[in-house]
């Protein structure tokens, strides 16, 4: 028998590894018909809000973005999205980025398809216009090596304008990469695993990691990641972008 004292979950001042084992529902008013797991979000101390949402056949998903921008991903499954009057199918490694002002649905959705979203609070640049909603496919988007190694590849699936302030990457490393350096950095992030295991080292603590744990990391968390095992690790994550580091 399992002991149900143990988890892999930990949640510290700066980061936290929140793995599936933990997970407790949320109800989310309008979002109707299917699991809500509230990964990451202020009450930890963050600034953004990850969610992890898995559907039945009859779920429905709608609201009207307001100080938030949205961005959805489909982790598995299907869907249909339908952002202002414009609607689209989406699938497996398909995304809808939603910015703030737009009314949303998400229906038609094949029983046990994952989404997962991110959320943050739209700080608005003078001399440039609020973003447009976009659709995208993961599949289509290129993956350079990171940093000249080939080992390494980042897929940026929104425009690198300054009209955004929140980035939303996927970053694939073949068993044995890692990042060439410990990052010391200005950027959060909130983050899941789509694929594959490795070791994360935050805050000089170091966590086994396997697919489907999410990770927070604060400003200046100390990160570094190496991937192990018999497939590329892959993770999708978000950052805050593009704005003056400071308020004072």
């Amino acid at each position: 028998m399992e002991i149900s004292a143990l988890t892999r979950s930990v949640v510290k001042r700066n980061h936290a590894i929140i793995s599936p084992d933990g997970y407790i529902n949320s109800r989310v008013p309008d979002w109707d018909n299917c699991t809500v797991n509230v990964i990451i979000n202020e009450q930890m101390g963050a600034n953004l809000c990850q969610t992890l949402i898995t559907t039945t056949k009859n779920s429905r998903l709608r609201g009207t973005t307001k100080a938030a921008q949205l961005f959805f991903y489909v982790i598995s499954g299907q869907c249909t999205a339908t952002v202002s009057g414009d609607e689209q199918p989406l699938k497996t490694g398909q995304f809808v980025y939603i910015p703030i002002g737009k009314e949303y649905l998400i229906e038609k959705t094949e029983a046990g398809t994952q989404l997962l979203t991110f959320h943050k609070v739209y700080e608005r640049l003078e001399g440039h216009t609020i973003p447009p909603v976009i659709f995208g496919d993961a599949a289509t988007v290129a993956a350079p090596a990171y940093l000249g190694d080939p080992a390494l590849r980042l897929q940026v699936l929104l425009p690198d304008e300054l009209s955004f302030d929140m980035a939303v990457n996927i970053f694939t490393y073949d068993s044995g990469g890692h990042l060439p350096l410990v990052e010391t950095h200005i950027m959060e992030h909130g983050l899941i695993y789509l694929q594959g295991q490795g070791v994360y080292m935050l805050d000089q603590n170091w966590y086994p990691i396997k697919k489907g744990d999410s990770i927070w990391m604060a400003p200046y968390c100390q990160q570094w990641f190496t991937a192990m095992g018999k497939e590329p690790a892959v993770y999708i994550y978000y950052k805050n972008v593009n704005r003056f580091p400071t308020t004072v």
